[in-house]
């Protein structure tokens, strides 16, 4: 059996002290650890709200431009037809495709011959009624002498020739009627046209025999041109337009096309609307009337594709905003005076290329130019105001 000495023991205890020390140390570590509180998470900077471009609102009187656009188009256009049939003898300088023409100018000349004999005849015919004529009112007289020189005061019509008489007078007037148609028909065989014009397309040429209701040419007359431009129920809403069918001192019309390379312009006048609304589209046409259109510097042709500009009438408390500012639902978004955005119903009087002109806006409002990404009604903003550029709107 080992003996514990006291030598043994008193070698231990240093070693007893160190161990129960280091383990004190190490609860006191644990205690401390697990009792220190957590610290408080970090709460990250709110970031700050976005900035927006607003417009100050100043409601006021504007006078709208409303655009539209259509083709050219002659104000009269006909089938030039012969009235007589006969050959074709001689046709003017100016029967050409694309020539311009008199009115009353002789266009087509036919072989007359024929027509002059008929009216030579016509002439003779006449004559020998009212030789007829005269005949029968002489044997009347002497009729309605004889008759008083028998010593009655009444005679019977019969006695007094009244009925030949009044066939003799038929008869002259059925010549007289014969020779102003044989008149009319030899005046027929010089064809033209009641206006002056040009000449879209020719359908005869010398040589030609033709009937009557032949084809000579086709027409139309230079006085005017029109244009129809369709205008739909918003648009009518802006021009004050004559929609009796009647034709009146409409607005004046500013009409533009691109020819020859060059912008070309031409004045016209808004002289009345059509009859009716077009039912595919619907929408109503407006005629637009250009006086004189080949005395122009540059002549405006039927078939040319034309932008119109009709000036509209005064609209009052009413403001041009950019077409970015208006959303799908006919509102805009507004800043009020905690620099919180609010929607704003408004009332879109026009739409047009460079903008948008509303009612319904109050003086003063700051109106969201352009809509963010994320918008929701109370949102803090940044808002910055910029300048109005906006120039006009078209249609």
């Amino acid at each position: 059996m080992r003996r514990v000495t006291s030598a043994s023991i008193l070698t231990r205890r240093p070693v007893l002290a160190a161990a129960v020390a280091l383990l004190a140390g190490l609860a006191l570590a644990w205690l401390l650890l697990v009792g220190r509180p957590a610290p408080a998470p970090e709460i990250p900077a709110a970031p700050p709200p976005p900035q927006v471009d607003v417009l100050v609102a100043e409601p006021g009187s504007r006078r709208l431009t409303v655009y539209s656009q259509g083709s050219a188009q002659a104000q009269r256009e006909i089938d030039l037809v012969s009235r007589v049939a006969g050959t074709v003898d001689t046709v003017a300088d100016s029967f050409a495709d694309g020539a311009a023409f008199a009115a009353g100018e002789a266009l087509v000349t036919l072989e007359s011959v024929d027509y002059e004999i008929a009216v030579t005849a016509a002439e003779s015919r006449l004559a020998e009624a009212k030789r007829l004529l005269a005949e029968e009112k002489g044997r009347a007289r002497q009729a309605r002498r004889e008759w008083r020189d028998l010593g009655n005061l009444e005679a019977n019509a019969l006695f007094l020739r009244e009925p030949q008489v009044a066939a003799a007078q038929a008869a002259v007037e059925a010549a007289s009627a014969e020779l102003r148609r044989a008149r009319l028909d030899l005046s027929r065989t010089r064809i033209s046209a009641p206006f002056a014009g040009r000449i879209l397309s020719r359908g005869v040429n010398i040589g030609q025999y033709i009937t009557p209701g032949t084809p000579v040419a086709r027409v139309y007359a230079s006085a005017a041109v029109e244009v129809q431009l369709p205008l739909t129920n918003r648009q009518l809403a802006l021009v004050d337009l004559p929609l009796g069918g009647y034709e009146e001192a409409g607005p004046e019309v500013m009409l533009s096309a691109t020819l020859a390379g060059e912008r070309r312009t031409w004045r016209g006048r808004l002289v009345r609307t059509a009859a009716s609304v077009d039912p595919q589209s619907r929408v109503l046409y407006a005629i637009v009337e250009v006086p004189e259109p080949l005395a122009a510097p540059f002549p405006l042709l039927p078939g040319v594709f034309v932008e119109a500009a009709i000036p509209g009438r005064p609209l009052a408390d009413v403001v041009t905003l950019p077409r970015s500012a208006l959303r799908n639902d006919d509102s805009v978004w507004v800043v009020d005076a905690k620099d919180r955005l609010q929607p704003r119903a408004v009332s879109v009087l026009h739409s047009g290329r460079s903008g948008a002109t509303v009612r319904g806006l109050r003086p003063g409002e700051r109106v969201l130019l352009r809509e963010p990404a994320v918008a929701v009604a109370g949102m803090a903003v940044t808002p910055r105001e910029v300048p109005a550029d906006v120039d006009g709107v078209s249609g």
